[in-house]
């Protein structure tokens, strides 16, 4: 049976630590925090589901759930530690989890947000709009359209259509909310 420190400092059985990442020390290498993951991760294939429960409880001040096998703490753990070392998610991640959790648990049919586009320099959008298609290139800020620069798509939806439409909808990056008391006009 392993010894379990909770540090993960030298000299430790276990590299798993209970609180965040210390900073990097000066003078340090900085691919030194994921060797070092690497090495902590490693070490979690070698433990016993006895170590691992106590670890959890080090971790965690609580204890593991009942039925949770070896795999899936050594899983827990690996994740945790990942984050600690690397990051966790980001606060917009973080946004969108409650806000669909909160959707879910009101029973709602529809998630509440929609996964954003993400669109790459260079990505061509193409729309045909009453028999002439337009072409719009995606530029590190901004877009081209017809050779000038726009800052957003919703300014070239407006310059095409001469009405105020939704850029990302208007060229097909997000879907209409459903409204049953309005038609599918889409103007084309």
């Amino acid at each position: 049976m392993a010894v379990m420190t909770g540090e993960g400092g030298a000299g430790s059985d276990v590299p798993l630590r209970a609180s965040g990442c210390a900073p990097l020390p000066a003078g340090r290498d900085a691919a030194a925090p994921i060797e070092e993951l690497g090495q902590r991760l490693a070490a979690l294939a070698g433990l016993e589901l006895e170590d691992l429960r106590t670890a959890w409880r080090k971790l965690y001040r609580s204890a593991p759930p009942l039925r949770l096998s070896r795999d899936l703490l050594q899983r827990s753990f690996a994740h945790r530690m990942q984050e600690e070392a690397l990051g966790g998610l980001s606060t917009a991640a973080q946004r969108q989890l409650v806000a669909l959790a909160r959707s879910l648990a009101a029973d709602s049919k529809q998630p509440p947000v929609s996964p954003a586009v993400k669109l790459k320099p260079g990505t061509t959008l193409v729309r045909e709009w009453h028999g002439r298609t337009h072409t719009v290139i995606v530029q590190e800020k901004g877009f081209e359209h017809e050779g000038k620069h726009y800052t957003s798509l919703t300014q070239i939806a407006h310059h095409i259509t001469g009405a105020h439409w939704s850029g990302p909808r208007f060229f097909g990056l997000r879907r209409a909310a459903k409204n049953p008391s309005r038609g599918a006009a889409d103007g084309e």
